[in-house]
């Protein structure tokens, strides 16, 4: 790849992951927001804890880039960033599911769905501590949220419908009253298609 191509893909995946992923942090920072009001440079703080959590998942797009280089050069990806291979498919699937599964994933949710126990927990003041805070938020979202956010390398990095479907299954995850059995049962459902996708070739 050029450096173009570098940069242009950095800058799908990072403004891709904030579309997706600032509607799941919004409760949080709103929140937040309401426990700076009426105190000095409450904008700034409100900035930094959000900047900091966005930034999380800008890194993250820098793995992403990196992946999907290595998945061209594979030719696993076409130029249109398809996926051509079944089998590439088929294991995506099968980890997603196993993941959302996984007791570092629960973890990882329990913090993003109760954003008030996250902020009495982890609560540092001032611009630096609002920074930090929103890098610990962050760290916990992508943990919960990473392999979703991979599964879109197998069906489709630019396939709209996916992208909506994931953005939407993540607000339930966090937002829903049963948000951990919806990871669960989609865990199930990833597992299911990855091995019809394995047994009927």
């Amino acid at each position: 790849w050029p450096a173009s191509a570098w940069g242009l893909t950095f800058v799908m995946w990072a403004v891709m992951m904030i579309a997706m992923m600032t509607p799941a942090v919004l409760p949080t920072v709103l929140l937040y927001a309401a426990t700076r009001r009426g105190r000095p440079r409450a904008a700034l703080q409100v900035a930094a804890f959000t900047g900091g959590y966005l930034g999380v998942w800008t890194a993250w797009s820098v793995a992403a880039t990196a992946v999907q280089w290595l998945l061209h050069q594979l030719a696993i990806l076409d130029p249109m960033m398809a996926n051509t291979s079944r089998a590439f498919a088929a294991v995506s699937l099968l980890l997603a599911g196993a993941w959302q599964w996984s007791p570092l994933k629960e973890r990882c949710l329990a913090h993003c769905r109760s954003p008030l126990a996250f902020l009495l927990a982890r609560w540092r003041e001032g611009v630096a501590g609002a920074l930090g805070m929103g890098l610990r938020h962050g760290a916990y979202c992508v943990g919960c949220c990473w392999v979703l956010m991979a599964l879109l390398f197998a069906l489709g990095t630019m396939e709209m419908r996916w992208i909506v479907a994931l953005t939407a299954l993540v607000l339930l995850e966090k937002l829903a009253p049963a948000g951990q059995w919806i990871a669960r049962a989609s865990g199930a459902g990833f597992i299911a298609w990855g091995g019809w996708l394995v047994l009927f070739r």
